[in-house]
């Protein structure tokens, strides 16, 4: 089940309604219950939010600026962030770090993707293999650290965990340091054991619990039982991206008083993030986070390539190369869901992706002079059919691409020129009014 899209729609029936008393209230906090139970949220857990919803929906004083409508939204929203944990902040400093969990968690990918978190962040980082159980679990490691470019140590004959790690800290150099530990099919006194070892030779500064979303609820016993061996700095919560119990999981592990660190949402190395709160239930609700897509943004922009796109004129050529980067910025899916685009149909997602993808064959069909003046191609039927021929596409789809073209040149030429515009266009970013939903 599709937990943001669920509860989307039951508050859609709220925001529906042209008028918004008790009983609408109350139907929607009964949709809410089906939701988070479908979803293996706790039964408790859920009576509890829908008795502070409803009191502090009915009973408490409103901000004068909202309507009632308004206040049940933000009141939902803000107890939802309650129930699903705390933000997280991690450690930005020299430190060891081991990582833990039960067999199918995710633990070794997810030592690859914290060490790529870290270097991305201008840390260097050893990672240690000390998993002697499962086979194969220590050159799994050793490729996935080679891919994300960070030092690897392990002792291939070693048979002893915590000797590995001894070995591996005592020649350590490196700011992050993080141990892969061997898992189990169950929390049993071997793993004890062997993590009390480990323990005692790296002395970690952190350890995370690593759980998959799928098992739900099950990740609030799983952290209280680690926590006992070691106490827990977070835990990561991984395949949050297919799993319909991940909020079961999130509010199992806000229940005991354990925090969410980082969530998995794929398979690449960058499919990976802080949880924070507000940010993740945003997303679930359908609330931009246009702060989280400039900083993507901002991450693949150069200053030089805002100047260039301020002072020159827009062509063709600057069109293919925006393109390029924005490619980076990840799948279309992904970007208009910080923009509060969430129930976008897959169809359409496609069809926008695959017209991308033409249009950057024809782009590469084109001369560079077609490319800096895109009136030589409205002058000359040969030209359209030549790029037509070399893009694989049709005449037709070539002459839509030029009259997209047209209307965008025309869009950015306004934005550069017009003050009041650019003004206007600037003040509704930063005021998140593109999903419609206000908060605050």
């Amino acid at each position: 089940m599709d937990l943001g899209k669920k509860l989307r729609e039951a508050l859609a029936k709220l925001t529906g309604k042209p008028y918004v008393d008790e009983d609408a209230v109350r139907a929607l906090i009964k949709d809410l219950q089906r939701v988070l139970i479908a979803s293996d949220v706790n039964v408790k857990l859920v009576f509890e939010l829908s008795k502070r919803i409803e009191e502090r929906s009915l009973k408490s004083k409103k901000l004068e600026a909202l309507s009632l409508k308004e206040h049940v939204l933000k009141v939902v929203y803000e107890e939802l962030v309650a129930l699903l944990g705390k933000t997280y902040e991690p450690r930005l400093d020299k430190h060891k770090i081991l990582l833990c969990g039960l067999f199918g968690s995710g633990k070794t990918t997810s030592v690859s993707k914290i060490a790529h978190f870290y270097k991305s962040r201008g840390l260097s980082v050893l990672v240690i293999a000390a998993d002697v159980e499962r086979p194969a679990a220590q050159e799994q490691l050793e490729q996935l650290a080679k891919k994300v470019n960070v030092n690897f140590f392990t002792i291939k004959s070693e048979l002893n965990a915590a000797k590995i790690v001894s070995a591996g800290v005592k020649q350590a150099k490196e700011d992050i340091v993080i141990v892969d530990s061997a898992g189990r099919s169950a929390f049993d006194d071997m793993l004890v054991r062997e993590l009390e070892e480990i323990n005692a030779a790296l002395k970690p500064d952190e350890t995370y619990l690593v759980v998959s979303a799928d098992i739900g609820q099950v990740a609030g016993k799983q952290a209280e039982e680690f926590n006992k061996i070691s106490p827990l700095s977070g835990v990561i919560i991984t395949k949050m991206d297919g799993s319909g119990k991940g909020g079961g999981a999130l509010s199992a592990v806000s229940a005991t008083n354990a925090k969410t660190a980082f969530i998995g949402l794929g398979e690449k190395v960058e499919d990976f993030e802080i949880y924070n709160a507000d940010k993740f239930v945003g997303k679930l609700l359908g609330v931009p986070d246009i702060a989280g897509l400039i900083e993507k943004v901002q991450k693949i922009t150069t200053e030089e390539d805002i100047k260039k796109f301020e002072k020159e004129e827009f062509t063709i050529q600057m069109f293919y190369d925006q393109l390029k980067q924005a490619k980076k910025l990840g799948p279309l899916s992904g970007v208009l869901g910080m923009l509060g685009a969430v129930d976008v149909p897959k169809e359409m997602l496609h069809q926008g992706e695959e017209k991308m993808k033409k249009f950057e064959a024809m782009i590469n069909s084109m001369t560079p002079a077609e490319r800096k003046d895109a009136l030589l191609l409205k002058k000359a039927a040969s030209r359209v059919a030549r790029i037509a021929k070399g893009s694989g596409t049709k005449e037709s789809e070539v002459r839509e691409f030029l009259s997209q073209f047209e209307k965008m040149e025309k869009m950015i030429n306004m934005y550069k020129h017009n003050r009041g515009f650019r003004s206007q266009l600037e003040k509704m970013m930063k005021g998140g009014k593109l999903g419609g939903m206000k908060l605050s």
